[in-house]
């Protein structure tokens, strides 16, 4: 990890960030959306469960109630450690144990309250990271602009352990406030997001500026919170990218293969197959006309519209733009 500056430069003036996050029940939230996903042809998720996956999640939940755990033991919530761990249940709470310990030190319970990335407004600008409206399955879409970073001048106004708290702070927002927006929306569970890497412009130097940052952001991602990647879009991947993960694919869950997808810079078709021309940037061949500021702090989604907000309320901000 990067050694922090001595001193974070001034940060942009804005109002006080907004932290209304309504206090609710674990219970109460997820009583205010579906918790059925709509059928994927797949076992192991709330919509299709075979007797045997039946049994394993009972006996999961049984043994960490015993272990003293309260929360996050729905099913849904279960079921993802369980994914990740091929109904392993003694892998899978060996995971979720780590994952609670996490929580604890790290201070994510706390984070959307506690944690204010009032840099975010110049960090965007040199590592842009958005979500943008949904795809066709009701997911929230998640662009990355990889190939626009510039660590070497964020650095000098905020820290790699800033960026790593923002992340953890977008996967709770993603967690606490989108996913349920997107599914009472949807009219079904939503529990997965639709990602958009673009490698437009990457380098060995832009990429040796990342690794750091990237290594310890996959770690959490793969670690803590489990089973959240549904469609992986990798857009303008320069020559030869495909080859080498045509290389590593063996190595990898086929699952996970699945759901991934390298693309040149002919990405458009593929895009709107997934994701409407109306919600998709017109910057990446779509018809939501939209400026990159827009795009990097607005965070446009049905997290937003009141017909989808629920006793949670509103998806907080990091800053405020008002």
């Amino acid at each position: 990890m990067s050694t922090e500056p001595e001193k974070v430069a001034a940060q942009p003036e804005a109002a006080a960030p907004a932290t209304t996050t309504t206090s609710i029940s674990e219970e109460e939230l997820l009583a205010s959306y579906p918790q059925i996903n709509e059928p994927n042809g797949q076992t192991g998720y709330t919509c299709n469960l075979t007797d045997d996956q039946q049994v394993k999640l009972k006996q999961f939940r049984e043994e960490l109630t015993a272990a003293g755990f309260t929360d996050r033991l729905d099913d849904a919530s279960l079921l993802r450690f369980l994914r990740a761990r091929k109904f392993d249940v003694a892998k899978a709470k060996e995971m979720f144990e780590d994952c609670e310990k996490w929580r604890k030190d790290f201070g994510t319970n706390t984070v959307l309250t506690d944690f204010h990335y009032t840099e975010k407004p110049l960090v965007a600008k040199l590592y842009p990271q958005y979500y943008h409206k949904t795809d066709k399955d009701g997911r929230p879409v998640y662009f990355e602009e990889l190939g626009r970073v510039n660590l070497t001048e964020m650095l000098k106004m905020t820290t790699q352990d800033r960026m790593l708290k923002n992340l953890v702070w977008e996967y709770e927002s993603f967690t606490k406030f989108r996913l349920p927006a997107c599914s009472r929306q949807r009219g079904s569970l939503v529990e997965t997001s639709c990602t958009i890497m673009d490698l437009k412009g990457i380098s060995i130097s832009t990429v040796s500026q990342v690794i750091a940052y990237v290594r310890e952001a996959s770690t959490i991602g793969q670690n803590y919170y489990p089973e959240r990647m549904g469609k992986f879009y990798c857009i303008n991947a320069p020559f030869g990218f495909s080859t080498a993960f045509r290389l590593f694919k063996p190595f990898l869950d086929p699952v996970t293969v699945s759901k991934i997808h390298i693309l040149g810079s002919s990405y458009k078709k593929e895009l709107l197959k997934q994701i409407p021309a109306e919600n998709l940037p017109v910057k990446f061949g779509g018809s939501s006309d939209v400026t990159d500021d827009e795009l990097y702090l607005n965070d446009d989604g049905p997290w937003r519209d009141p017909k989808f907000i629920g006793p949670e309320g509103e998806a907080p901000r990091a800053f405020s733009t008002k």
